[in-house]
Order: structure tokens, then C-alpha cells, then sequence
């Protein structure tokens, strides 16, 4: 055993949400990791510069630029992924989206706009890259970026908390279903992280006490702080790991 366990050299990976953030981190770390690269975002600009980086280090990098939620374009993107790589080996559903509402405001605009992303759109392209791992001969890897919200009540996050919750159950009975098919199915649940959409509420010294008050380590997360635990549930290092749900949260759970 050693770091042969963690290569990911041949494989392909697609990352949603690619373009900035969270899942900016976790493609760079998976093309460290040897994979080829298939980088969806709704702004063009921001993963052509991720997958020039990629380029720029000698490994592969393709791009399709399309809002996920859309149902109706899910099938068309795991097909131009497949034409232009032949396969997919790991898909990192980490798009998603939280607007901050009191439960007595939220609307079914802003209920739907979080369920389509996190849940729907999760689901659906899982379903439609699940359905290419089962012709393959080493099946798959599906990754889903949860959150402590999953698990923790989050004042103003009622709608992003039952979205989160939903998508470790639906974590779960994937791996349950789809285990034959030699598919594993595993969550990482991420703490509080800088990122370009929670920058504008760390403004806010209370907010920032409340991310910290339970933080065994005493700092927030950087997107990098994730790409270990991918690239581990990507690779043959947890090949008897599934329908796990790993936090990285630095104890704020315990």
C-alpha cells in the first residue's frame, strides 16, 4: 500500500460547480491526482481559466457550460462528456446554493431555486451518470457535497438545511441500489468555508462568532480543505466505503 492507493491517473471525474469555490478545489485536486477532467459551471469564463490551469500542469480538461438545474440539459451533458472522454469513472456533485431566508419569508421561489439545485439536480445527473457507470467494467464513484446542515439546525437555513438533509439520505439509497453495480456512493460534509458566496455574510461579526463558537481547530475551512477527502472516496483507498457520510468540519459536530 502507499500513494498508488490515491492515483487517479486514467480515470475521468466530472465536477459540478467547477468553476470557483468549494468545487474549484476539488477539480485541481482530483487533476493533481492524475484524473482527466470533465469541469461544469453556468459561467463559461470561470471554468475555461480552471481547466486552463489544469491544462497548464499537462493534464486534461474539458469544459460544458450549463445551469444544472435545468432538468432538460442534464442528459445532453453527460452525453458530451462521454463523446469526448468515453466514460466516467467519478462524479463530484457539488453545485448548490443557499439564500438565507426566516422560515415565516420564504417563498416557493426561493424553496424551489434551492431544492432544484442541491436535491434535483444532484439527483438527476447522478441518475444519468449512474446509468453510464453500469456499462463499465470498474463501475463508479458518486461524490456528493453535503454540509453540517445536514445535521444541525441553522437559523435563516430551513429550506439549504432540509436540501442537505435530503441529499444524505439520497447518498445512502444510492450505495444501497446501486452497490451490485459496483458503484460507490458517499457524501462529504463540509463545515464553514471562505468562499466567494459565504465572503459577504463573514462581514458580519456575529456570524463569524457563530461559524467559530464550535470549531475544534479554531480557523474556517479553505476550499483545499476538502480535496483529500474527495480524491480518498474517489480512489481505490475506500473501496469498502459506501453510503458514508464524512464530515470535515473540524468537530464542529461532535
Amino acid at each position: 500500500m502507499g500513494n498508488e492507493m490515491f492515483d487517479l491517473t486514467g480515470k475521468v471525474a466530472i465536477v459540478t460547480g467547477a468553476g470557483r469555490g468549494i468545487g474549484r478545489g476539488i477539480a485541481l485536486g482530483l487533476a493533481d491526482a492524475g484524473a482527466d477532467l470533465g469541469l461544469i459551471s453556468r459561467t463559461p469564463a470561470e471554468i475555461t481559466a480552471v481547466a486552463e490551469e489544469i491544462q497548464g500542469k499537462g493534464g486534461r480538461a474539458e469544459t460544458v457550460s450549463v445551469d444544472i438545474a435545468d432538468t432538460d440539459r442534464i442528459q445532453e451533458t453527460v452525453d458530451a462528456f462521454v463523446d469526448r472522454f468515453g466514460r466516467i469513472d467519478i462524479l463530484v456533485n457539488n453545485a448548490g446554493t443557499n439564500i438565507p431566508t426566516d422560515a415565516v419569508d420564504i417563498t416557493v421561489e426561493v424553496w424551489n431555486q434551492i431544492m432544484d439545485l442541491n436535491m434535483r439536480a444532484l439527483f438527476f445527473l447522478s441518475q444519468a451518470a449512474g446509468k453510464v457507470m453500469m456499462g463499465q467494467d470498474q463501475g463508479g464513484r458518486i461524490i456528493n457535497i453535503s454540509s453540517i446542515a445536514a445535521d444541525s439546525a441553522l437559523a435563516k437555513r430551513a429550506a439549504y438545511c432540509a436540501s442537505k438533509a435530503g441529499v444524505n439520505l439520497l447518498t445512502r439509497c444510492l450505495a444501497l441500489e446501486w452497490a451490485p453495480h459496483n458503484i460507490r456512493v458517499n457524501a462529504v460534509a463540509p463545515t464553514f468555508t471562505v468562499t466567494e458566496m459565504t465572503k459577504k455574510f463573514m462581514k458580519d461579526p456575529s456570524y463569524l462568532d457563530f461559524a467559530l463558537k464550535r470549531n475544534l481547530l479554531g480557523r474556517m475551512a479553505e476550499p483545499e480543505d476538502f480535496v483529500g477527502a474527495v480524491v480518498y472516496l474517489a480512489s481505490e483507498a475506500s473501496s469498502m466505503v459506501t453510503g458514508h457520510i464524512l464530515s470535515v468540519d473540524a468537530g464542529w459536530t461532535v
